[in-house]
């Protein structure tokens, strides 16, 4: 298969490539065998993700499907239950970790357009003390919602969550595999998010353009358990440090440009507003993802849609299930590429 250069790719914001200055860092960076806590590189990094998001340290790992399921498996024991949004990432894509790999029970919850479940409905949903009864332990969330239009949550859904988590003695973990990109919405600093949970992953290598790898901050007590289940999934690195340098260059630089994906996101939306036949509202667009349908008098299915742009224009998009097309913006789309992928669309639908 020929290499797909990211600037021709909207399918994810995970086919980003690292950046020639993260190439560097990476090349020159100091190494150490992490598993013993000795890689500097490693260690610098825990230590910046757990200052930025006022947290008292922080875990380097694999992905954030591991990130998440680490924390659960330190939140919560077997038999215990996790409550989550039916659409949640965790719940949807992520193999079923927490249940088949944790034996947690996962309790969806039906949620709104943004991604969010009713207060009063989690309140529900927390069990009694019932020897019948899974115990009620762990409450997982997401911010952005990427199965919601990438939404950015507001801080007082999240505040109201933790406050009756605390009244319930349960434990709230976020999945902020996009945190950067819902507080760059927001206009927020990205710790006062984290403040309303207990624990927090983020991804390195979606827009914020690492090659690899993501982040589990927390209490000094929840991470030195979360690096016993790291070792428990295979998931302990050795001289990652190479990683870890370019972890680092995302966390300083690659979160304070995310705004420029948001525009871009939004410039494609307006554009595809004005062709007929495709129905989205850019009033949705948040952040740096672009859900549209194909309307049902449009011919063109979205897997024809989808193969004629990369066969004849070179652009890769992704499908999203019935007549539903995802396009993602990240740092190495350019402004030609959307207005190329808008008039490709036009074209496309126009000769059907």
């Amino acid at each position: 298969m020929a290499t797909i250069h990211p600037s021709t790719d909207f399918r994810s914001d995970t086919v980003t490539w690292p950046t020639p200055t993260m190439i560097e860092a990476m090349a020159t960076a100091e190494l150490g065998d992490d598993v013993y806590g000795e890689d500097p590189t490693v260690n610098q990094l825990e230590t910046l993700a757990a200052n930025l998001l006022g947290k008292e340290a922080g875990l380097f790992v694999t992905s954030g499907t591991q990130g998440n399921l680490i924390a659960a498996l330190t939140h919560a024991q077997r038999g215990d239950e996790a409550i989550l949004g039916a659409d949640a990432h965790t719940f949807c894509w992520e193999a079923g970790g927490i249940a088949v790999l944790g034996g947690i029970t996962p309790r969806p919850l039906p949620t709104d357009s943004r991604g969010r479940m009713a207060l009063d409905q989690i309140k529900a949903a927390i069990r009694s003390d019932n020897p019948h009864l899974p115990h009620s332990r762990l409450i997982l969330l997401e911010n952005s919602s990427g199965g919601n239009h990438g939404a950015a949550i507001e801080l007082d859904y999240f505040a109201a969550i933790y406050t009756l988590a605390q009244t319930h003695d349960l434990k709230v973990h976020l999945d902020g595999a996009r945190l950067f990109n819902a507080t760059t919405a927001l206009g927020l600093d990205p710790a006062a998010m984290a403040a309303q949970v207990d624990s927090v992953s983020i991804c390195l290598s979606k827009g914020l353009c690492a090659p690899v790898g993501s982040l589990l901050v927390g209490s000094k007590a929840f991470i030195h358990q979360a690096r016993r289940h790291r070792k428990l999934l295979g998931g302990g690195m050795r001289q990652a440090g190479g990683l870890a340098a370019a972890g680092i260059i995302a966390l300083k630089t690659m979160t304070q440009r995310l705004q420029s994906d948001h525009d871009q996101a939004q410039t494609l939306a307006q554009g595809l507003a004005t062709i007929p036949g495709i129905d989205i509202d850019p009033a949705v667009v948040e952040t740096n993802m672009v859900f549209f349908d194909l309307a049902a008098e449009v011919p063109v299915t979205p897997a024809e849609l989808i193969k004629t742009l990369q066969l004849e224009y070179g652009l890769y998009l992704g499908g999203y299930g019935d007549r539903t097309l995802r396009a993602v913006t990240h740092y190495w789309i350019e402004p030609a590429q959307v207005e190329r992928l808008v008039n490709a669309i036009r074209a496309i639908v126009a000769t059907q």
